[in-house]
């Protein structure tokens, strides 16, 4: 009887047991994320190799943030809609259809070639001081004029189309350390392209998170691998063999600087 009293007894014990480490292992939840990623040839990955080939021109990069972002959080689904050479206009009019109301994670990076980076660039690879500084002080002013209205537009017609998505904006990375020694550009230029950059950083910041959206900066994440610095460059510079990569990340710079900053405030 005093046997049989402690063989149910332990028999309970290990069924009570075996119920508590059942309920205290969480079970593997598949990832629930719907993520559309949205933008220019910084989110498209131009500049990082291994482009698919049903991108075409758009250049889309299995080593840009949102693709490495896919591979490693493995959303329940994912698609990229950027492509190179996108403006705000762009976007609403070719991109913003991918969104609906499932989506619930969307990335977008843009706003630079409404202002003119590519034609800045080869301004002041061509023409010198004068010009460079005059075609950088014309694109923060037209910056400060429209870019704000330009990146609400989109904005508005993301949260329009995703109503329940978390929305991050990728800004750009400043393109020179200064202070160093570096042939091409003046140090003059080089400095007033970074105030352009950060500007256009600065209104993008201030746009996104008025409409309540997440900014990620990229910037700080870049110091020390920008173009005339001493670290790995994570930048292509000017590139005449393959013009349309220059001033693009690397791959390098899409894994080391742009992912580790989204996926920090993507989740």
């Amino acid at each position: 009887m005093w046997r049989s009293r402690l063989a149910t007894l332990a028999l309970s014990l290990a069924a009570a047991l075996g119920a508590t480490l059942t309920l205290a292992a969480p079970a593997q939840a598949a990832p629930a994320d719907h993520y559309v990623a949205l933008g220019d040839s910084y989110s498209s990955g131009v500049g990082a190799g291994s482009y698919t080939a049903e991108s075409g021109s758009c250049q889309r990069s299995t080593n840009a943030y949102p693709a490495l972002y896919a591979t490693n959080v493995r959303p329940a689904s994912y698609r990229s809609v950027a492509c190179s050479g996108a403006t705000t206009t762009s976007v609403i009019n070719t991109q913003l259809s991918a969104l609906s109301a499932t989506t619930t994670l969307v990335s977008v990076t843009v706003g630079g070639n409404d202002v003119g980076f590519a034609n800045i660039m080869t301004t002041c690879v061509l023409y010198g001081t004068t010009d460079c500084v005059a075609a950088v002080q014309a694109a923060q002013d037209k910056a400060r004029a429209d870019l704000a209205n330009l990146l609400r537009a989109v904005y508005n017609g993301i949260r329009t189309r995703a109503p329940s998505a978390r929305v991050v904006v990728v800004g750009y990375p400043v393109f020179y350390q200064l202070g160093t020694t570096c042939v091409g550009l003046s140090a003059t230029s080089r400095a007033k392209i970074n105030e352009g950059i950060n500007l256009v950083d600065d209104i993008t910041r201030s746009a996104a998170l008025a409409a309540g959206f997440t900014f990620a900066d990229v910037r700080s994440k870049f110091v020390g691998h920008q173009l005339c610095s001493y670290g790995d460059k994570w930048l292509h510079a000017l590139n005449f063999a393959n013009i349309g990569i220059s001033y693009h990340p690397t791959a390098a710079g899409q894994s080391g600087g742009f992912y580790p900053v989204f996926r920090s405030v993507a989740g």
